[in-house]
């Protein structure tokens, strides 16, 4: 019965047309849902927690924007000589209130929150009219994840335009605009970073107890499985480790991140051949399907977002010739062991590819082939850069329990959760640096998990905060195939723009006591 469920559901997203929202806080919820709209009955309650995943699919988010602006404005990549400027303001660190993808993503983020605010307040009139109890629990279903949906909405506010969590001060840390209302109007004002951060755990909260199905095994639950296009609880435990993290509750991490690894119904995708002849590894990035996916967007060729690939290849500009804007920087490629499955899923040069490159000059790294395309649009539809964006993946749980088992002096178990994972890629085993002296991190051990973070996670969107909240900087070096502009930075970890500015329209917006960011005033 779950599995038909979720058929329709996924039948009726891949109807809707996902619409990109760029418009910002004080236009919501409205524009979202028109005021007329009622909610009374199951299946429109159905019908907008559809309407919640379809607006997922936006380029300001997952498939665009959220994913890639923090590893772009970070040290991942290198700008091509002849790039075509895209991200430019991004990419030099001359982020304005005004910069029109920050901004996408700040209005996309409070859209999805909208559109949950609406369900929220209308599902509890559903279920007071509502007998069937398969449609009952049914409906905690979907209330659970629209409380899923909203906390991760709130936590990439929190990452993209708060500084990084202080424990001992984060009552007076500006937090972000808190909306759970869809009808009733709030003071538009940014609570404290504690309270943004506790409006998260109790959405998580909420989620996890409409989940509950009565097992007291937290590592279990009939919802979950991999290549899920729904929220399921380990969606929950999920988000709870990395928000545990961001937090500084290493305790609190390592609990939640454990429950995921110990779930039966996920294993790392290792380098097993599959069926259709690909390492199980690839086809994560091939086919958008694996073994650790918790929860992935679900796109069809005539139903998706936004093109992630582009920017590394335009290779649908003329199907003959790589475009790159971006290349991959060459200390990331040296991380790699030559063994390594996850750098043939992510890089490769024009050989590789059998693309080869449309500039006039050498490019002698590999493009970023991570984001090449789903195959079944790449080969059926000449649909190229297009994946289906995967939020919550079992490797990143391993990453979470890793740091806070180091946080924790027990660099014993993280070791043992590193190596797991990078045998997994076909790597060697990991040792953990305890030194005091020979890194830029503080304390050494830092330096490993960011070296093997940003060999898993590599553009999914976690290096600028991960930079952030270690208080880390970094410097990049132009050469021959590069423009020097952007390319000779050197960013210090104190910068204000490690912090994206609030978007102006929401700081003028009639109303608004919105407190900026310093990077507001630069």
């Amino acid at each position: 019965m779950k599995n038909i469920f979720n058929i329709m559901k996924f039948a009726a997203v891949s109807a809707l047309i996902a619409a990109t929202a760029t418009s910002c806080l004080e236009k919501y919820p409205g524009s979202s849902i028109p005021e007329g709209d009622a909610m009374k009955t199951f299946a429109d309650a159905e019908q907008h927690i559809v309407g919640i995943y379809a607006s997922l699919k936006g380029s300001g988010l997952y498939s665009g924007n959220l994913t890639l602006l923090p590893d772009i404005q970070a040290d991942l990549v290198t700008a091509t000589l002849t790039n075509s400027n895209p991200f430019n303001g991004i990419w030099n660190w001359e982020i304005r209130p005004t910069n029109e993808y920050t901004e996408a993503v700040y209005g996309s983020l409070y859209s999805v929150i909208g559109n949950c605010n609406f369900y929220l307040e209308k599902v509890g009139d559903v279920i007071a009219s509502e007998t069937s109890e398969e449609r009952l629990e049914l409906l905690d279903t979907y209330t659970a994840e629209a409380y899923t949906i909203r906390a991760l909405c709130y936590s990439e506010l929190i990452k993209c335009y708060c500084e990084a969590y202080d424990p001992d001060r984060a009552d007076s840390q500006l937090g972000v605009v808190l909306r759970t209302k869809y009808s009733e109007p709030e003071p538009v004002v940014r609570a404290s970073l504690k309270a943004s951060y506790e409006q998260v755990l109790s959405d998580l909260s909420k989620a996890e107890e409409l989940f509950d199905d009565g097992d007291e095994d937290p590592e279990s639950n009939a919802l979950d499985e991999p290549d899920n296009y729904y929220i399921s609880p380990a969606a929950v435990y999920a988000i709870r480790a990395r928000v545990a993290l961001y937090m500084e509750n290493w305790d609190d991490a390592i609990k939640y991140s454990t429950y995921v690894i110990n779930n039966e119904a996920f294993e790392l995708s290792g380098t097993t051949t599959a069926s259709n002849g690909y390492p199980e590894f690839d086809n994560l990035w091939f086919y958008d399907t694996g073994s650790e996916l918790i929860w992935r967007i679900g796109f069809t060729a005539t139903s998706y977002g936004g093109a992630l690939g582009t920017v590394f290849l335009h290779y649908n500009t003329d199907l003959t010739y790589a475009y790159p804007d971006y290349v991959p920087a060459e200390w990331v490629l040296n991380l790699y062991s030559s063994r390594d499955v996850r750098y043939l899923a992510y890089f490769r040069d024009a050989t590789g590819t059998g693309i080869p490159c449309g500039y006039d000059y050498e490019i002698p790294v590999p493009y970023v082939v991570k984001y090449y395309g789903n195959r079944n649009f790449t080969n059926s539809y000449n649909l190229y850069h297009v994946c289906m964006p995967k939020p919550l993946r079992l490797a990143e749980q391993y990453l979470i329990r890793a740091e806070a088992y180091c946080r924790n002096n027990r660099t014993d178990l993280a070791a043992a959760d590193l190596t797991t994972l990078s045998q997994s890629r076909g790597g060697g085993s990991v040792s953990i640096n305890t030194s005091s002296s020979s890194t830029d991190f503080n304390p050494a051990y830092l330096q490993t998990i960011s070296d093997e973070r940003v060999k898993e996670l590599y553009m999914e969107g976690f290096r600028l905060n991960d930079l952030k909240r270690w208080g880390a900087g970094f410097t990049r070096t132009p050469n021959s195939y590069s423009q020097k502009e952007g390319n000779d930075l050197e960013i210090s970890a104190d910068n204000p723009q490690f912090v994206w500015p609030i978007p102006q329209n929401d700081m003028d917006a009639p109303g608004s006591d919105i407190e900026g960011n310093e990077s507001n005033n630069l």
